[in-house]
């Protein structure tokens, strides 16, 4: 083979990579491009896929080169055997990285359209990502010559094995497929458990859920006692639920009077105040002959349950005023008490005589410290 042969050929094999390369630089900027137009879709498909070829695309370009090159060189057949088969398999390595993006990108989409938050419960993503790369892992050794049938029996006793060390693990994972699965609970759902731990669900991960409470701090739950436990969704079936505001009215108020009063405090709140139901109808329900007033129950009707904070401050304020406005008393608990008070005359109770003079009585009536305290 002559020297000019040899050269030609390594020119071609020269160009061919500076051709791959150059290519990929191209479709890096036309991916580029395909981005900024994605964003103007409402579909988040678009973008999720124009995201995968950021790095398949050009990855193709280069590798696609590089076979070209190797044609072009004059290898032996052993020679030529290897290179070709290492490209195949880095090849379909790199598609395998970016399918596993544009699946677990769809997959977290799908999460996040049926739940309707912007959490996500990456569990599912988690899962469809490592099967796409255990199947792209497995699609690139055999290409390369290596039997994956060992492999997989290798994998299966090797499976046994860890799955016997990694119970509590595999549990919470099991138990977090359960509960998404099962819906009983979602990213972006208010729960509360027994334990007492509340709060936002911010994600639902292979081992725990992460729940945001309203101070902002995260609390990470185990997936297997979230699955054990009783526990409350403020959330489901539907976002929107009542409260319930406790109040009491002096025995001389006239009750009609209180209840229109009343109603049209809630309608104004629910018309004013953000995070209420402007169609909630309002309900007044009297329900007890206390101590020293008559007490009813306001219910109100919030739009999630963070809320119901908000709105019941501005409703006791706005119901004072109102009260204060139409000459509606509220009493506060008041108790009688009788005080004793012996003679300072009297001599010790050791030396008291068989019956003791009638002791000298006095009434005070003070407000009671708290309704509890009768």
């Amino acid at each position: 083979m002559s020297r000019e042969l040899v050269l030609h050929d390594w020119l071609v094999a020269g160009i061919a990579l500076v051709a791959g390369g150059i290519a990929g630089l191209l479709l890096r900027a036309l991916v580029r491009w395909l981005a900024r137009h994605a964003l103007r879709t409402r579909w988040s498909g678009d973008d999720i896929m124009v995201d995968a070829l950021r790095t398949l695309a050009p990855a193709a370009a280069v590798i696609a080169g590089a076979a070209v090159a190797a044609s072009t060189l004059p290898l032996g057949p052993r020679a030529s055997g290897w290179v070709s088969h290492s490209l195949t398999a880095l090849l379909i390595l790199v598609a395998t990285i970016g399918a596993a993006r544009v699946v677990a990108g769809l997959v977290q989409s799908v999460a996040q359209a049926r739940t309707g938050v912007a959490g996500s419960a990456t569990i599912f993503v988690n899962i469809t990502r490592v099967l796409v790369i255990a199947m792209g892992v497995l699609v690139a050794l055999e290409s390369v010559g290596v039997s994956i049938a060992p492999l997989v029996t290798a994998l299966g006793v090797g499976g046994l094995a860890v799955a016997l060390a990694l119970q509590d693990t595999l549990a919470n994972l099991f138990a977090g497929v359960h509960i998404l699965a099962s819906k009983t609970v979602q990213p972006g759902d208010y729960i509360r458990l027994t334990s007492g731990e509340e709060g936002y669900v911010v994600d639902i991960n292979w081992r725990n859920t992460v729940v945001r409470n309203l101070s902002n701090n995260l609390v990470i739950i185990p997936n297997g006692r979230l699955a054990r436990t009783n526990m409350t969704n403020f959330t489901q079936p539907e976002q929107q639920l009542t409260i319930l505001v406790q109040a009491g009215v002096g025995y001389e108020s006239d009750l009609e009077h209180v209840e229109r009063v009343t109603i049209e405090v809630v309608d104004e709140v629910m018309a004013d105040v953000k995070g209420a139901v402007p169609d909630h109808e309002a309900l007044v329900r009297f329900h007890t002959f206390a101590d020293s007033r008559i007490n009813f129950t306001v219910i109100l009707g919030v739009g999630e349950f963070s809320d119901q904070y908000r709105i019941k401050h501005e409703f006791i304020k706005r119901l004072h005023s109102r009260f204060r406005a139409e000459g509606i008393s509220i009493p506060a608990p008041t108790r009688t008490v009788a005080l004793r008070q012996e003679d300072s005359r009297s001599e010790p109770l050791a030396a008291a005589p068989p019956v003791s003079p009638v002791p000298h009585q006095r009434e005070a009536s003070v407000p009671a410290l708290a309704d509890g305290a009768r």
